[in-house]
C-alpha cells in the first residue's frame, strides 16, 4: 500500500505525517528546543561505574548524566588485552571503564522521563544504502533481503570498501542498487567518520562530534524501500533543503516531493490535525460502537476493549469475537500513531472458544506486520491477557505534547468538593488546637466555597460551636478545587 507523506515546517518546529489510505498512521514531530539526540555522537567523561548494575553514567554536556551499560560496550585498548578483543566475553564493567575515562559514544535511546539518554560505544552511521561500522571488518547484509542471489551480489559488491577504518551493514533499501550508487555511499560514510576522528582530536570533553540530520531528511532516509506516491512540503526553504538532500541520497523520491500551495494549513488535509488531537485521547471509539481505553503509565500501556454499544446480531460470543477482531486493527494503529512502545498489555473481551482466541492473535500479528518498529507477541497469559513488546527509541506523542496536570498531579483525578470540605474541618480544628486564634478565615476554591456556606454549613456550624470561634469563608475564583488555605485571625 502506498504512502503519502505530509511535511509542515515552522522556525520552531517540525511535524511529519504519514498518511496510508486515507488515514493518519505515523506522526513525528521535532521541536528545535527539544530536538532528539538519537544516532548524535558524543565525547564524554564517565562519571559513575556502578558494579552492582553493570553500568556507569557517562557526563556528555547534557542536564542528565547518561547511561551506558557494560552490554553496550566494545572494547578497547586501553581497557582490554589484544587477545581478548576477537572473542570479547568481558561484562564486568569495572573491567571496561574507570571513572574519569573519556569516551566516544553514540546515543541509541533520547532522555525519558526521568531517564538520562541510553548510550553505546558501538559507533554507527547510516545512509541510504550502507551503515558504517567502525573498527569492523565484515560485511552484514539486512535479513529483509531473502534472495540469496541479491545478497551474495551485495557482499561481494561492498567487501571491497572494508578497511582498517571499519566494515559495513547493507541496509534493505540496498537491494537493486548498482555498484556506483554503494560506492559513493561508503566513499560518503568515511569522510564522515574521518570528520568525526578530527573533530575527537580537536574538541574537549562534553562535546558533539556528529548530530543526526533534521527530521524532515532523516524521514526520507529511513523510508526508503517504503512505497511513497507523494511527498508534500509547506516551506519554500525545506522544499529546497529537500531537493538536494534526495538528489544526493535517496534520487527515486526527487520527482515525488512537491511544495504545497493549499489555501488550507497542510495539516488539514486527510483531518491530519484532528487525528493528532484525538491520539491524545485515552477513549478510541471503533466504527461498530465499541472502543478501546488506553492508559500509558511509567511501567507498561494497558489497552481495554468494551463493546459498548455494540449489540451483535447473533449470539454473544460472536459480538464479542468481531468486537476483539476490529479492536486489532485500531490497536496496531494506535501503537503507531501514538508511538507508544515497552510493555503493553491488552485485555481484549473474554472469549470461550480457543479458535477465536487464536484468530484474534493472527489479527494482531497481521495488524502489526505494517509496524517499521520491531514487536513481539507473547500470547494470551492465563488471566486471558495479551502480552507483547514493541521497541521503543523515542518519546510518545503524548510525552511530546503534553506535560503533568497541575490540578492533580498526573492521577488523573481531583479530590471531591465533599472531600476538600471536610479536609478544610479537620485543618480548622488541627490548627485551633496548635495556636490561640480568636476567629479564623478560609479561603479557598468558589465550588468548595458555595459548599461549606451551602450543603455543608450544617457541619461548619457544628465545628463553631465544637471550638468556640466563628470560621468565616472566603470565595478565591483563581484557586484550584483542592487548594485552602486557613488563616488565623
Amino acid at each position: 500500500m502506498s504512502a503519502e507523506l505530509l511535511i509542515n515546517v515552522t522556525p520552531s518546529e517540525t511535524r511529519v505525517a504519514m498518511i496510508e489510505a486515507g488515514l493518519l498512521q505515523e506522526v513525528h514531530i521535532e521541536r528545535e528546543s527539544r530536538r532528539g539526540i538519537v544516532g548524535n555522537i558524543y565525547k564524554g567523561k564517565v562519571s559513575r561505574v556502578l558494579p552492582g548494575m553493570q553500568a556507569a553514567f557517562v557526563d556528555i554536556g547534557l542536564d542528565k548524566a547518561a547511561f551506558l551499560h557494560a552490554s553496550d560496550i566494545v572494547p578497547h585498548t586501553e581497557c582490554v588485552a589484544e587477545n581478548e578483543k576477537k572473542q570479547f566475553q568481558v561484562r564486568d564493567i569495572a573491567e571496561l571503564v574507570r571513572q574519569g575515562q573519556d569516551l566516544v559514544v553514540q546515543v541509541v535511546k533520547d532522555p525519558l522521563g526521568t531517564k538520562g539518554a541510553r548510550l553505546t560505544t558501538d559507533i554507527t552511521l547510516p545512509s541510504r544504502y550502507l551503515v558504517f561500522m567502525p573498527g569492523a571488518a565484515h560485511v552484514g547484509v539486512s535479513q529483509r533481503i531473502d534472495d540469496e542471489a541479491e545478497r551474495d551480489r551485495l557482499k561481494k559488491t561492498v567487501v571491497p570498501y572494508c578497511d582498517e577504518h571499519g566494515g559495513f551493514i547493507i541496509r534493505t533499501a540496498a537491494e537493486g542498487a548498482d555498484s556506483d550508487e554503494l560506492s559513493q555511499d561508503a566513499a560518503f560514510l568515511k569522510r564522515l567518520w574521518n570528520k568525526i576522528n578530527e573533530r575527537r582530536s580537536k574538541y574537549k570533553t562534553k562535546s558533539m562530534l556528529y548530530g543526526e540530520i533534521g527530521l524532515a531528511q532523516r524521514i526520507l532516509r529511513d523510508f526508503v524501500g517504503t512505497e511513497i506516491s507523494r511527498i508534500q512540503v509547506d516551506s519554500r526553504i525545506a522544499f529546497d533543503t529537500l531537493l538536494e538532500f534526495t538528489a544526493e541520497f535517496v534520487p527515486n523520491l526527487t520527482d515525488k516531493l512537491e511544495l504545497y500551495h493549499g489555501d488550507k494549513p497542510i495539516f488539514d488535509m486527510y483531518d491530519t490535525e484532528n487525528e493528532v488531537q484525538r491520539s491524545l485521547d485515552r477513549k478510541v471509539e471503533l466504527k461498530s460502537g465499541g472502543y478501546l481505553i488506553i492508559d500509558q503509565t511509567e511501567a507498561m500501556t494497558t489497552v481495554d476493549i468494551n463493546t459498548g454499544a455494540f449489540v451483535g446480531r447473533r449470539n454473544l460470543e460472536e459480538t464479542i469475537f468481531n468486537t476483539n477482531i476490529e479492536a486489532t486493527q485500531a490497536i496496531a494503529r494506535q501503537l503507531r500513531l501514538r508511538n507508544l512502545g515497552g510493555i503493553i498489555i491488552i485485555d481484549f473481551i473474554d472469549m470461550l472458544e480457543d479458535e477465536h482466541r487464536r484468530r484474534v492473535i493472527q489479527s494482531l500479528e497481521l495488524a502489526l506486520s505494517k509496524d517499521r518498529v520491531k514487536t513481539n507477541i507473547n500470547g494470551f497469559t492465563q488471566l486471558g491477557l495479551v502480552e507483547m513488546t514493541r521497541k521503543r527509541t523515542r518519546e510518545s506523542i503524548e510525552h511530546v505534547l503534553c506535560s503533568g496536570c497541575p490540578t492533580c498531579k498526573g492521577r488523573g483525578s481531583v479530590k471531591t468538593v465533599e472531600t476538600v470540605c471536610y479536609e478544610i474541618l479537620r485543618e480548622v480544628t488541627r490548627v485551633n488546637r496548635a495556636y490561640d486564634a480568636d476567629k479564623f478565615v478560609v479561603y479557598a476554591a468558589v465550588a468548595v466555597a458555595d459548599a461549606l456556606q451551602g450543603e455543608e454549613s450544617h457541619a461548619l456550624a457544628e465545628l463553631e460551636v465544637f471550638i468556640g470561634k466563628e470560621v468565616k469563608i472566603q470565595a478565591e475564583p483563581l484557586y484550584i478545587q483542592e487548594q485552602f488555605d486557613v488563616v488565623m485571625m
